[in-house]
């Protein structure tokens, strides 16, 4: 049976039994996925005081192949719907420590990750390349939510990360 979108989790970082998104800073996988459609599944919501001042946040996550037995290859992630406030911006980076590796812990939620470029590659064709990732391993990944100072209160303030490959079968 190939690989299907089911079989392709994001896990969280920061510790094996880490169920907290906001302590997703890196470090060790998780065995816990995020749960799409859920408000505030990565990220808190911005309060009126933080979008006044402005803020730069970062969360770690796993891109991890669940499937049994087969490798998922050529694996890309873009930003498949960017956020629909004029106020914040998406972007994401690879975890620099490559396939199968710790990505590396960050203090706190402000603090960026050491010697990642963060892109907002907006389509599959123009997305960064994770290479193969075998059955029930992983690669790393940043988001980064940049909302500008001076910014308006804004409601379901989401985006979309999407994580696709090939696979043989």
């Amino acid at each position: 049976m190939p690989i299907v979108a089911t079989d392709i989790h994001v896990r969280l970082s920061g510790g094996a039994g880490n169920s907290d998104p906001t302590a997703s800073l890196g470090g060790v996988k998780s065995s816990t996925s995020v749960v799409d459609a859920t408000e505030g599944n990565k990220f808190v919501n911005v309060g009126s005081a933080e979008a006044l001042a402005g803020s730069t946040k970062y969360r770690g996550f796993y891109a991890h192949n669940n499937h049994g037995s087969l490798t998922l290859q050529n694996t890309v992630i873009w930003i498949s719907s960017q956020t629909p406030s004029t106020d914040t911006d998406i972007a994401i980076a690879l975890a620099g420590e490559g396939l199968n590796a710790t990505m590396e812990t960050i203090a706190d939620e402000d603090t960026a990750p050491v010697g990642e470029t963060f892109s907002a590659p907006a389509t599959k064709g123009a997305g960064l390349s994770m290479g193969n990732i075998p059955t029930v391993q992983h690669y790393g990944y940043w988001e980064r939510r940049i909302v500008q100072a001076g910014s308006s209160a804004y409601n379901n303030d989401d985006w979309d990360i999407s994580i696709e490959g090939d696979t043989d079968a």
